[in-house]
């Protein structure tokens, strides 16, 4: 059983994780998704070609798992272009803040936040920051959450000592994850999964539940829950295929293609045991 983090091969940065998010935010929104919905698919309750349901129960599944409320204060690190955050104050009428390492992407979460009504705006802010310095008090949040943006982050170690700073005692984290199961991965995977989005290296599930541990987190819930993963991907790639066909716009097609063709090496990698994801929900003491 692998329970510690791959030898770094090749070693990216947060800028370089900045950069890249920041450098390809405005072609996925333009090319792809207006919304900016980008985290993997819980196919349920007899869904299996409906990408955006699957991303709304996963949002369900977390928010769920989390036990939020509306007296609750939420950090959601990782934010992305917050989709996350909206729909917890909607549901929830919490308090959430999102927090990514992306600018593009926390202009255009703080931009779609002044489009919302009122009574849900009210409840939202976004920051721009890092996971490893977050910009917060102790206790601050009575919970964390993040949904598949943990494992860009270099230094792992030090960003879960600062979730766990920043969560109340008796806080809860509630994430989902990509997970690298094995130390050994080929070079194809690296190139299409790993490099393809500046991805170092990453945690079996195992390991990632002994890595919060150290940090003093008590970990209440860990899954695996890859054929969910494998089944996002086979969807996002036929839609992406369908799309590039309809298309008249050169560079919106050569896009579409190029992710349809990451989709499938991505769903060889899980098949060959070398991409996962799962959930672990964990509680500070």
């Amino acid at each position: 059983m692998i329970t510690a983090t791959a030898a770094p091969t090749p070693t990216f940065t947060e800028r370089d994780v900045e950069q890249f998010f920041d450098a390809s935010t405005q072609n996925y929104l333009s090319f792809w998704d207006s919304e900016g919905v980008l985290h993997t698919g819980y196919f349920a309750d007899g869904n299996t070609t409906d990408y955006h349901a699957a991303a709304d129960a996963t949002s369900r599944l977390l928010g769920d798992a989390a036990e939020i409320t509306a007296s609750s204060r939420v950090l959601d690190v990782g934010c992305g272009c917050g989709n996350f955050v909206f729909a917890l104050a909607r549901r929830f009428a919490c308090e959430c803040e999102g927090l990514d390492l992306s600018l593009e992407r926390v202009k255009f979460a703080a931009q779609k936040c002044s489009e919302l009504p009122p009574a849900v705006a009210k409840r939202v802010s976004f920051r721009h920051g890092s996971a490893t310095q977050l910009p917060y008090e102790d206790g601050q949040f009575t919970h964390v959450v993040s949904q598949d943006a943990l494992f860009l982050i270099p230094d792992k170690p030090r960003s879960h000592a600062e979730m766990f700073r920043v969560l109340a005692p008796g806080g809860r984290l509630a994430i989902s994850d990509f997970l690298q199961p094995t130390l050994e991965i080929s070079p194809r995977a690296r190139k299409h999964v790993y490099d393809r989005v500046r991805w170092t290296s990453g945690y079996s599930l195992v390991g990632y539940q002994q890595a919060l541990e150290q940090v003093g987190f008590r970990v209440r819930l860990a899954r695996e829950l890859s054929p969910h993963l494998a089944r996002t991907y086979q969807v996002l790639g036929k839609v992406a295929t369908a799309r590039a066909a309809e298309t008249a716009n050169p560079a919106a097609r050569d896009w579409m293609l190029g992710f349809a063709a990451s989709c499938q090496e991505i769903q060889v990698a899980i098949d060959q045991g070398e991409f996962a994801w799962g959930v672990v929900v964990a509680d500070k003491p």
